[in-house]
Parts: structure tokens; C-alpha cells; sequence
């Protein structure tokens, strides 16, 4: 039996393990570096875009947004159109530790693909795609409360 999802959590645990050392000197942990990234790309996002985004379920995003919150990281704002709808932004702290996470993201990318040609790691990008996709209809199905068939 091919164990490929056994090696990609080993690859995803080694590489958030790196990050968590990595960016102590940044006060980000347990993988908050992940939620720094997408809110500077996606500055404004929202919750719900956010969770769809990192694939984590809503209370594990709540706790981390607070964490980076109370530490300065973002900042959540009411939506000028709809009270109810809080849109969260990052601070000048995440822009200033954003471009670190990026080298190291290029950094562990790099140390990942050494001795792949650029068409080899092109197709590793292309079948870990095709797994994400086949792996989110599963994810979304399980979050809306839904079984899987074994």
C-alpha cells in the first residue's frame, strides 16, 4: 500500500516543527505564521474566508486570530456596511514579519525540490494539487456534519 498521505504529514509536521523554531523570535507559535500570511495577502478578509483558506475548523482559527490579536499581529474591524460582519486586518508587526516568513517559505521550498528538474517539481505541484482538491470535498463534506463511507 503507498503511504504518500504518511509522508505528507511527516513533510507538513518537519516543516510547521522549522517554522515554530524559526519564528519564536517573531512571538508566532503553533502555526500562526499561516494565519500572518493570508491576512497580509487578503488584508480585510473574514473568518469564514480565512478557515476556507488554511483548512481549520472555527474554533482552532478563533483561538489563533485572538492569540495574534492580543500580540499585535491583527486587528479586527467592523465592516462599515454590516456590523455583524468583522473584517480582520494585519498590523504593521505582521507586514514587518511577513517577508521573513516568505524567505523561509522559499527557503524550505527550495530545500524540498533540491535535485528536481523544474519539470519534475512542476508535476509534484500538480498531483499534491490534485490530492488537496480530492481531499477537500471530504473536508467539506465531514464539516457540514456528514459521514464518510469506509
Amino acid at each position: 500500500m503507498i503511504e504518500i498521505l504518511r509522508e505528507i504529514g511527516m513533510i507538513a509536521r518537519a516543516l510547521d516543527s522549522i517554522s515554530n523554531i524559526e519564528f519564536k523570535e517573531l512571538e508566532l507559535t503553533k502555526g500562526q505564521y499561516l494565519y500572518v500570511v493570508r491576512i497580509c495577502e487578503n488584508p480585510g478578509i473574514i473568518q469564514e474566508q480565512l478557515l476556507d483558506l488554511i483548512k481549520v475548523d472555527r474554533s482552532t482559527a478563533t483561538r489563533a486570530i485572538q492569540k495574534l490579536e492580543i500580540n499585535g499581529f491583527v486587528e479586527k474591524r467592523n465592516d462599515p456596511d454590516n456590523k455583524k460582519i468583522r473584517k480582520i486586518y494585519p498590523t504593521e508587526k505582521a507586514r514587518q514579519a511577513y517577508p521573513f516568513i516568505l524567505r523561509e517559505n522559499d527557503h524550505s521550498n527550495a530545500v524540498a525540490l533540491d535535485g528536481f528538474t523544474e519539470q519534475e517539481a512542476a508535476e509534484v505541484e500538480r498531483y499534491l494539487r490534485r490530492i488537496r482538491q480530492n481531499i477537500e470535498v471530504d473536508f467539506e463534506a465531514v464539516k457540514k456534519g456528514h459521514k464518510r463511507d469506509y
